[in-house]
């Protein structure tokens, strides 16, 4: 008898990200028709506010990371469990080992490099031999760049008969907050590479989530300056979210038996604008970046900064959720030739509506689309390649497009 009675239970559901997530499966797929799914937390009370306001019939289960017993159980009554409880660095582990050993897949939000380069480390050949998928990166880290790149390089090959070499993104355009969960994994990565040093070497190695053997390549470390960019014509800076979705983008080339070629270079940056008013804004945009690259755990400086950030469960209102977007550039080179310029745009802020968006149509795509037969830690175009490219278009508000130039 098979004990998988859901397609999905979304873990996390009664936090921020989670309760968007909540709200668009309902929105989009209802309940108890061709999606079965669930939610789960710590909190009852708070569980069972989110399915007064969207059904009471959604069922609900009672999960915490301090007691493996109740995440066993969660997961294994699931094809697929979609965690949004981070930092994944504190909480993530034993859900992956679970969902492993118990032949369930796995998707998530994680822009922890530490942390995923720990569970390849620990987990990638388990996952194979269990046949699960395992799919951090799920959300505007970094599906946008993942399957941007993947979309490209179909193209490419479409269009031109053979792969782009060389893919520059560029962040054209974007608005929106950020939560306190965020900012919380991102302060924990920072705590976790001051307190060891080969963490920090694994941040800042380009090709530091690629399968062990094979981490290095051609391309350098992530822009952390302002220059002029030769391919947009404009100053660039340095793009936060650049340390995973370079990474993510290149663990995709090498899990797919370097389809992109052993050679391939991608890099990311945000687009200021022109001339002196441009370089000056670059400037600007990158002085917080600077700020928090240099704020130490504990410190005085530390403090102030979370004083002024969202705490765990904040983030931006409904309103500034809708009236986001973004708007991501990639120029696409073949051996020193730009030809063609593509485009991934969202219709709501990246963070949390659009990534909400994403991270549901992952897990929809794992419980019921007839996917490639690959295993292990694996990126999102790897997982779930053409599959999820068609519900982010159709389903999840994302615009893809390529053109000659």
């Amino acid at each position: 008898m098979n004990s998988k009675v859901y397609d999905i239970i979304v873990w996390g559901a009664s936090g921020f990200t989670g309760k968007l997530v909540a709200e668009y499966l309902y929105k989009k797929y209802g309940i108890n028709k061709n999606l079965k799914w669930a939610i789960a937390g710590r909190s009852n009370d708070k569980l069972k506010s989110i399915i007064k306001k969207l059904n009471p019939e959604i069922p609900i289960f009672i999960a915490n990371v301090n007691d493996i017993s109740s995440l066993n159980k969660m997961v294994s009554k699931t094809k697929v469990i979609c965690t949004t409880v981070g930092p994944y660095a504190k909480y993530g582990t034993e859900l992956v080992d679970l969902c492993i050993k118990n032949k369930t897949h796995y998707c998530d939000l994680a822009g922890e490099v530490q942390w995923i380069r720990k569970i390849i480390d620990k987990f990638h050949y388990k996952a194979v031999e269990s046949k699960v998928k395992i799919v951090n990166s799920c959300g505007f880290d970094s599906i946008p760049s993942d399957l941007g790149v993947f979309y490209i390089q179909e193209k490419s090959k479409k269009i031109f008969g053979t792969k782009a070499s060389r893919i520059e993104m560029r962040v054209a355009g974007a608005k929106g907050g950020i939560s306190g969960g965020t900012y919380a994994s991102l302060s924990n990565v920072n705590i976790e590479a001051h307190k060891n040093k080969e963490i920090f070497k694994t941040l800042i190695n380009p090709y530091g989530l690629n399968p062990v053997n094979e981490i290095e390549g051609p391309d350098g470390k992530d822009l952390r300056k302002i220059v002029f960019d030769p391919y947009s014509k404009t100053w660039i800076g340095p793009f936060v979210m650049a340390a995973i979705n370079t990474k993510i983008v290149r663990r995709s080339n090498a899990l797919s038996g370097y389809s992109y070629g052993k050679n391939f270079m991608y890099n990311e940056a945000v687009i200021s604008g022109k001339g002196y008013l441009g370089k000056i804004k670059a400037y600007m945009m990158a002085l917080p970046l600077f700020i928090l690259s240099i704020a130490k755990p504990n410190s005085l400086l530390k403090k102030i900064i979370d004083f002024f950030l969202p705490k765990p469960g904040q983030g931006p209102s409904k309103k500034n959720r809708e009236s986001g977007f973004y708007n991501l550039r990639f120029y696409v080179n073949f051996d020193g030739e730009t030809k063609a310029l593509a485009k991934v745009v969202g219709d709501m802020d990246p963070g949390y509506g659009s990534t909400s968006k994403m991270l549901a149509e992952s897990a929809v795509s794992l419980a019921k689309d007839n996917l490639n037969e690959s295993w292990g830690i694996l990126t999102p175009s790897v997982a779930m390649g053409k599959s999820i490219l068609k519900r982010l278009r159709d389903n999840a508000g994302l615009t893809f497009n390529f053109k000659k130039i």
